[in-house]
């Protein structure tokens, strides 16, 4: 959600950028918005109002996070393969 973005279209680039490993359901992915939107890690962008569709960004705050969470990945990975190099 880096630009703004409906949840259809969300639910189809993570199908495509997963090649098909991640399919998310309406009521997973719109719950999981509505918890970003709690915790203000997005907002709402108003826009069209003759559309349906609610588009979606990413929050200042919600970047930060975003940021926090890729360094921690980074550790799990790092670690991971540490490990198995250890192990061989």
């Amino acid at each position: 959600m880096l630009e703004p973005i409906h949840g259809y279209a969300v639910m189809q680039n993570i199908e495509k950028i997963t090649n098909g490993r991640v399919l998310l359901g309406a009521g997973t992915l719109y719950g999981a918005i509505n918890t970003l939107l709690e915790k203000h890690w997005i907002c709402a962008v108003t826009g069209d109002n003759n559309s349906r569709k609610k588009d979606y960004i990413i929050t200042d705050l919600g970047r930060k996070i975003l940021q926090r969470e890729l360094v921690r990945l980074e550790e799990l990975f790092v670690n991971g393969k540490n490990k198995l190099g250890d192990s061989q």
